[in-house]
C-alpha cells in the first residue's frame, strides 16, 4: 500500500474494540497493513494505547504467518505483561524466534508464577540456557517451583509475599514497609509467622490502616487462615477459593513453612482453563485451542476417533443380529436412530451433571448412590414422558399400536439406562483413579446406542409384531 493508501485506511479504521470489547477487524488490518508496508512507526502508534491484555489478542488473531514480522515492529512493546497474557501455542512461538537472554529479560520482570509459566513450556535445553541467564535470585526461585508437579500449587504460587513476626506493633510493621524498598509492593495480605517461618496469622491491609501504631500484631491478625499444601492440586485449589471467599492464601511445604502465596487472579484463570479442560476432555478434543498446531491436533483427536470407531462396531453388531426381523418390517429402521439417538442426549445429560458435580466436589463417596437414584428417578420421569409421545405419535402415523408400545417401552427403557450410563461411567473412572471427563462420552453413547438397538429390535421380535 502506498502512505495515501494507509493513511486513508487509519482514518476509515473503526474503534480498536467492538461492543463485546474484542479487537475489530478493521483495526487488525490496519496495524498488519502498516507492518507490511514497513510503517513499523505507524504500527506502534496504532498499538500505543491498547493494554498489555490486547496486544496480546492481536497476535493471536493475526495470521501465523504474519506474527514474526509483527513481533519484530512491535518489539519494545513486546515486554513481560504482553507475554504475561498471551496464549501458550502463541508464545511458545514467538519465544522460539529469542535468545536465551531476551526470554530470561522477560521472565527477570515477571512474579514468579508468570515466569514459570513461560520458562515450562521450553524444550529442556533451552530450560537450562535461559536459567543460566537470569540473575541467581530468579533462578532459584524458578527452580524449586520447576521441581514441583505440574499443575501444582507449588508452580502457581509467587514467592513475592509480605511475611512478619508477631512481636511487633502497627507502627512498626507500617515503618518496616515505609523504609524497605526491596518488598514487594502487589499485597493484599500480611502474613505473621513464628520463629520457624510457619504461618499463624493473617493481616488485611484495612486493618492494618484503620488501626492504632501502638496496638501488637497479636491482638489484630486472624489467627485462622486457610493453608495451601505446595503439592496440592491446582484443581482443589481453586475449590478451596470458591468455597471459603479467599482473596489470597499462604503456600506451605512439607514442614509447614511458608513458602509463597496464591492470589484470586491466579484463580480466576485456573477455574477457566480446568472448565474448558473438562468440557474438550469429554469431547476428546485435546486441548482444543485454535493456535494448536494442527499436526497436535491430529494426534490428540485421532486415537479417540478410532475407539470411537470400535464402540461404534460394537451397535453394528447388535443390528446384524435382528437383520432378518428388520428386513420384515422396513419402519423399525426408520424407528431405530430415535430410540438411539434420543438416549444418547439424556446420556450425555447426566453425565455432564456428573463430570461437574465430581469436578466441583459436590459428588463424593458419602452422596454418591443418592445421586446414582436422583439420576434413576429423573429418567424415569423423562423416560415415561418421551415414550408416551413417541408411542402415541408411531401409533397414529403407522397405523400400529403394537409398534407404538414396542418403541414407547424401548425408550423409557434405554433412557433409564442412559442415566444409569451417565452416572456410572464418570464414577466408576473416578474409582479406578482415571479423570472421569476423559472419553466418558464415548462409553456413554456405546451403551445408549448398543443397548437402545437391542431393546428396540429384541422386543419387535419378541412381541411378534414382525410376522
Amino acid at each position: 500500500m502506498s502512505e495515501s493508501e494507509l493513511a486513508a485506511t487509519d482514518a476509515a479504521v473503526e474503534p480498536s474494540h467492538d461492543d463485546e470489547d474484542r479487537l475489530t477487524p478493521a483495526f487488525v488490518a490496519a496495524v498488519l497493513d502498516r507492518v507490511e508496508a514497513g510503517d513499523d512507526e505507524g504500527a506502534r502508534a496504532l498499538v500505543a494505547p491498547l493494554h498489555p491484555a490486547d496486544i496480546a489478542d492481536l497476535f493471536e488473531v493475526a495470521p501465523e504467518e504474519r506474527r514474526p514480522a509483527l513481533a519484530t515492529a512491535l518489539a519494545e512493546m513486546l515486554d513481560a505483561d504482553v507475554f504475561a497474557e498471551m496464549n501458550d501455542w502463541v508464545r511458545e512461538a514467538l519465544l522460539d524466534e529469542l535468545d536465551a537472554h531476551q526470554v530470561a529479560d522477560i521472565a527477570g520482570q515477571l512474579d514468579t508464577d508468570d515466569a514459570v509459566a513461560i520458562i515450562e513450556d521450553l524444550e529442556e535445553d533451552e530450560q537450562r540456557a535461559v536459567l543460566r541467564a537470569l540473575d541467581p535470585d530468579d533462578r532459584a526461585a524458578i527452580e524449586e517451583a520447576l521441581s514441583y508437579p505440574e499443575e501444582s500449587a507449588g508452580r502457581l504460587m509467587q514467592r513475592e509475599l509480605i511475611a512478619v513476626r508477631e512481636n511487633m506493633t502497627v507502627g512498626d510493621l507500617l515503618d518496616y514497609l515505609r523504609s524497605n524498598e526491596d518488598l514487594t509492593t502487589d499485597f493484599w495480605e500480611i502474613f505473621v509467622v513464628d520463629p520457624a517461618h510457619r504461618p499463624i496469622g493473617t493481616l488485611r491491609l484495612s486493618w492494618v490502616l484503620r488501626t492504632p501504631r501502638t496496638i501488637q500484631l497479636a491482638d489484630v491478625m486472624q489467627r485462622e487462615q486457610t493453608l495451601i499444601p505446595v503439592d496440592m492440586d491446582q484443581e482443589e485449589v481453586a475449590l478451596r477459593f470458591q468455597k471459603y471467599g479467599l482473596i489470597s492464601a499462604a503456600v506451605v511445604d512439607q514442614a509447614g513453612r511458608l513458602v509463597g502465596m496464591i492470589t484470586v487472579d491466579d484463580i480466576l484463570h485456573i477455574v477457566q482453563e480446568e472448565a474448558g479442560e473438562d468440557v474438550l476432555k469429554l469431547s476428546g478434543a485435546g486441548d482444543g485451542d485454535i493456535n494448536e498446531p494442527v499436526l497436535d491436533s491430529y494426534r490428540a483427536r485421532v486415537r479417540w476417533l478410532v475407539v470411537n470407531l470400535a464402540t461404534a462396531l460394537v451397535a453394528s453388531s447388535i443390528i446384524s443380529l435382528f437383520e432378518g426381523t428388520i428386513q420384515r418390517m422396513v419402519a423399525l429402521a426408520t424407528l431405530m436412530p430415535i430410540v438411539a439417538g434420543v438416549g444418547g442426549n439424556a446420556g450425555t445429560q447426566t453425565l455432564a451433571v456428573t463430570v461437574r458435580a465430581l469436578a466441583t466436589n459436590q459428588l463424593t463417596r458419602t452422596n454418591r448412590w443418592r445421586a446414582v437414584m436422583r439420576e434413576i428417578r429423573v429418567a424415569l420421569l423423562n423416560g415415561a414422558t418421551i415414550a408416551v409421545v413417541i408411542g402415541l405419535c408411531v401409533s397414529l402415523v403407522f397405523q400400529n399400536p403394537l409398534l407404538g408400545v414396542v418403541i414407547a417401552t424401548a425408550m423409557l427403557a434405554n433412557i433409564v439406562i442412559a442415566g444409569l450410563a451417565g452416572v456410572l461411567v464418570p464414577l466408576t473412572l473416578e474409582r479406578l483413579k482415571a479423570d472421569p471427563a476423559v472419553a466418558s462420552s464415548i462409553f456413554v453413547t456405546m451403551t445408549t446406542d448398543s443397548m437402545g438397538f437391542f431393546v428396540f429390535l429384541g422386543l419387535a421380535a419378541a412381541s411378534g409384531l414382525v410376522g
